[in-house]
């Protein structure tokens, strides 16, 4: 666990939890938090007026999630599958990362890449359509949980259609007409509900809108 030093100003502060599939440890109150994904998998929601909900990011083991406060929008962090995760007041854990220069590196390097997805995202949910919006999902979710086999990127996506729906603004029966096409197109092979099997990443780069020097 690099992230999370085993200082005695880490100790003073750290709380450790597990969440049960379905639980949220976490919900926006008056102070920021930062959690450590030890294990399992998470989704953050944000909360807006009239009951509705948006999903703003999943995260996964090693990852660092910002829970903010309640301000504008009120926040949830939800388990996707059973957790245990490390948190720290965000205040307490930045001074405590003015004093380890490999860790600021570490959160540097982990800020910057959650920031490239965010820009990403954004240019998904404001300019591109629905087959677009999913492909670059999918391309997304190899690059950070991923792994290889033969010819293909085997990919355990524990989070449900709707959720991946509510993550890109479509309807979870948007999401599953999309993935039938990848799949009548022999871009991806499904296993049960959450196992993925990206057989062309290179076509589907293309199918995302993704420029070639960027893919």
């Amino acid at each position: 666990m690099l992230l999370v030093r085993r200082s005695r100003a880490s100790k003073a502060v750290a709380r450790y939890t597990s969440a049960r599939e379905g639980d949220a440890p976490f919900k926006g109150n008056g102070v920021d938090q930062i959690v450590f994904i030890a294990s399992g998998s998470t989704k953050l929601v944000a909360h807006v007026s009239h009951g509705r909900e948006q999903v703003v990011a999943f995260h996964f083991k090693g990852d660092l999630v910002s829970v903010p406060a309640t301000v504008a929008h009120a926040y949830t962090l939800c388990a996707l599958e059973d957790c245990e995760l490390v948190f720290f007041p965000a205040e307490d854990f930045l001074q405590i990362a003015k004093q380890e220069a490999q860790l600021i590196v570490k959160i540097l390097e982990r800020a910057l890449r959650s920031l490239a997805r965010s820009r990403e995202k954004a240019v998904a949910l404001g300019r591109k359509t629905a087959g677009e919006r999913l492909a670059s999902f999918l391309v997304t979710m190899a690059e950070r949980i991923g792994w290889s086999s033969e010819d293909a990127v085997e990919l355990e996506l524990i989070m449900s259609r709707r959720d991946i729906g509510d993550s890109l603004g479509l309807t979870v029966e948007t999401v599953s007409r999309q993935l039938s096409e990848l799949r009548n197109a022999g871009l991806i092979e499904t296993s049960g509900r959450s196992h993925f099997r990206l057989l062309d990443v290179e076509s589907l780069h293309s199918r995302a809108g993704h420029l070639k020097a960027a893919a």
